[in-house]
């Protein structure tokens, strides 16, 4: 099993990195806010989790532990397999998923591309005995205003993951109508 990659970014590619190792190019699949971060030439490291298929050996990589623990606990979910897992994590952070998980907000789960509703129920009904309870897990005290600004950042095609990073980054005082936080969100990203 290889537990962990530290190398050279070699290339990114549309849906991975290609991480040199001792004269090697291992090509990892990554989640996108990771993919997106990184640069050829930076080193990296990564925690990584082997699937092993018949035609295929495949490496995944993440940034943290939490991220691979969660994609190995997505993966015995009947109907998700490495690519759906990698999708889940790539427009979710590890909290939100928890969150979702421990409030049993199936519409979470939704916002991933190719994940519907019955397979939002399957990852609910699934992880709930094994992510365990955690401290912390209250909701995240969006309001309704800022689930309007969520929706409109993600329909311009930012992720659920920056468009909440966005939300957290706007000052208190900020009024609470929709097009002052829009508007203050959309600052974050410039």
């Amino acid at each position: 099993m290889i537990s962990i990659l530290n190398g050279r970014v070699i290339e990114v590619l549309a849906d991975s990195l290609v991480v040199g190792i001792g004269g090697v190019g291992l090509q990892v699949y990554v989640p996108v806010l990771a993919r997106e971060q990184l640069r050829p030439g930076e080193e990296v490291v990564l925690q990584t989790y082997l699937v092993v298929r018949q035609d295929a050996l495949t490496l995944y990589g993440f940034e943290t532990r939490d991220e691979r623990e969660l994609f190995i606990l997505l993966l015995q979910v009947d109907g998700i397999g490495p690519k759906s897992a990698l999708a889940v994590l790539s427009t979710l952070a590890p909290d939100a998923i928890r969150r979702a998980v421990f409030h049993e907000q199936a519409e979470i789960f939704t916002r991933v591309p190719g994940v519907g509703r019955k397979t939002a129920q399957k990852i609910l009904l699934q992880l709930q005995d094994r992510i365990p309870a955690m401290a912390g897990l209250e909701p995240a005290g969006f309001t309704d205003v800022d689930t309007e600004v969520i929706s409109a950042l993600t329909t311009l095609g930012y992720s659920v993951v920056e468009a909440q990073a966005a939300l957290q980054s706007i000052s208190r005082d900020t009024p609470a109508d929709v097009e002052e936080r829009l508007r203050a969100a959309l600052q974050y990203f410039s």
